[in-house]
């Protein structure tokens, strides 16, 4: 075997694979004449951001098997090339949960102490002990937004000061938060009752900028907010506002939405902290990185064993052609339901009709667990259901051959909480069209594609014409309308009716925040959602 380590590594990294002895190991220093030429035999190829692994690079690796990652973002890979290519791609998240952790707690501590002003008089000769008093943490409430492996983390340090720690993640079991003395609370609660509010979150469409004037105007006077996550959580305009208005009290930010950071509307703003993205910047971090990413490759390497990979699971041609487009139904079903869920999720009950059941449907299963967690964090078709075990969600899959009914293979999802259940079945027609069978079990066809419109409605005379009216008032075209209505369904009160609306949400001048606002004031309306759905390739 030989393997490419294309930037630098720790010794213990190197010691890994140096523990083989028939193992080629390159190391910077002995890349002499190119990469390309190195990668020529190569088996395996190592590298950290710097390099760019592009279609270009992997045409000169033909005995390429895996690309490992040390660290979390693969933007420099290109993964759809390497999968083509019948290439790994690993990375390495959660190794660096306790440096992001530990740097959150001193942000913390900086702040409710005015550390750097204290510093900076200091240095200008001056004693200003008076003007400096700060506060403790012990007894203040932190909120924490996501209690994944970071959250998680911050939760046990944070404890340990004398912190009351309150949480939102609807896509953790209770029984977690418990075990880490956190209360789960709703994200309205999370504003309004947080002293120090901490962000662990991942990007997404429900996430961006959701810390913003509304958020901001319902949390506590002085607040204090962390970011070491990502920067399009905030609002940027609307922070600058509580900072200078002193409804927030303080900020300390170690991410940013364009980085490196040349120029920021933040410069200059005395009471916000801004570090230059170090949350995973300590040497045990990397160290711990570049270990565990040593191991993942040998393991594959050796004996095959799939770990961390962000693209697909080793499958022959012919399986993945015939479970591909249900990866892609399960991932979109498990979107679709994600948000319907009362309260916090507690476990997932999959089940497999028709040819389906006979097929290999880890890679579905997995796909439709991404679909549920996309929102908490780094998730993909691999490591979905350990992600899902880590958060104490039971996961429980059925099998029926013998399918009945017009579709020949079915998914069934449903979502259980303690606080009741969503359900709901869909197929694929024609080979790459996902369709939506039942809802809450309530027969109802219509895509899983696009944007989509899921409301809940009194089944009263003029309600689909309110409907229209509303959203061609605010220029977004319906390109699909199902409608389906309560009969024998027990999830369901009888009276009511479940619509599923495609629409094209991109039309010039459209507002669909403001329709769905509109829409929840219509009176025969019980509740309405929006989910973004790609389109199909």
């Amino acid at each position: 075997m030989k393997i490419v380590l294309a930037e630098k590594v720790s010794p213990a990294t190197l010691a890994v694979f140096q523990q083989e002895p028939s193992w080629t190991v390159v190391t910077p220093d002995g890349i002499k004449n190119g990469l390309e030429a190195e990668l020529a035999d190569a088996d395996a190829l190592v590298v950290r951001s710097a390099v760019q692994v592009t279609t270009e690079l992997l045409e000169h690796a033909p005995k390429l098997r895996v690309i490992g990652r040390a660290g979390v973002g693969v933007d420099n890979i290109d993964a759809p090339a390497a999968t083509h290519r019948g290439i790994v791609v690993m990375n390495t998240p959660g190794a660096n949960a306790v440096a992001v952790a530990e740097l959150t707690l001193g942000l913390m501590i900086t702040m409710a102490r005015g550390i750097p002003r204290a510093t900076a008089t200091m240095h200008a000769g001056k004693w200003e002990k008076k003007s400096l008093q700060g506060t403790e943490l012990r007894g203040k409430t932190l909120g924490i937004v996501g209690l994944g492996r970071i959250g998680i983390e911050v939760a046990r340090r944070a404890r340990a000061f004398g912190m009351e720690l309150i949480a939102f993640d609807p896509f953790v079991a209770p029984v977690i938060a418990r075990e880490n003395g956190v209360t789960l609370v709703s994200i309205d609660q999370i504003f309004s009752e947080s002293d120090y509010l901490s962000l662990h979150v991942g990007l997404t469409p429900q996430t961006e900028g959701f810390i913003n004037q509304h958020s901001i105007g319902i949390m506590k006077q002085g607040i204090r907010i962390i970011n070491c996550a990502r920067g399009e959580l905030i609002n940027d305009t609307a922070l600058i506002e509580g900072l200078k208005s002193g409804k927030v009290g303080g900020a300390a930010l170690d991410v940013f939405t364009v980085e490196p950071v040349k120029d920021s509307p933040y410069y200059g703003v005395e009471n916000v902290i801004l570090t230059p993205h170090l949350g995973g910047s300590t040497d045990e971090a990397q160290e711990a990185i570049g270990i565990q990413l040593a191991q993942q490759v040998s393991a594959y390497l050796k004996s095959g064993v799939v770990q961390n990979a962000v693209n697909v699971p080793s499958l022959s041609r012919e399986e993945y052609v015939e479970v591909q487009p249900f990866v892609d139904l399960a991932e979109r079903l498990g979107t679709f339901l994600a948000h319907a869920t009362p309260g916090n999720l507690e476990s997932v009950e999959i089940s497999y009709t028709g040819r389906l059941a006979a097929s290999k449907t880890e890679l579905i299963r997995n796909a439709l667990l991404a679909g549920v967690l996309k929102d908490t964090e780094q998730v993909n078709h691999i490591n979905a259901n350990a992600i899902a075990q880590e958060r104490g969600i039971r996961v429980q899959e059925d099998r029926k051959e013998f399918a009945s009914g017009g579709a020949g293979s079915v998914l069934k999802l449903v979502l259980h909480s303690g606080e009741g259940e969503v359900r709901a079945s869909a197929t694929v027609l024609h080979g790459n069209s996902p369709r939506l069978l039942s809802l809450d079990g309530i027969d109802i066809e219509a895509p899983l594609t696009g944007s989509l419109i899921v409301l809940r409605n009194h089944d009263v005379p003029g309600v689909v014409g309110r409907i229209g009216t509303v959203l061609g008032e605010h220029g977004i075209n319906i390109a699909n309308f199902a409608l389906g209505r309560s009969t024998r369904s027990q999830r369901v009160p009888q009276g009511q009716a479940i619509a599923v609306l495609q629409v094209d949400a991109r039309t010039p001048g459209s507002s669909v925040a403001a329709a769905m606002e509109a829409l929840r004031k219509v009176e025969a309306v019980v509740s309405v959602r929006v989910v973004e759905l790609s389109r199909p390739e």
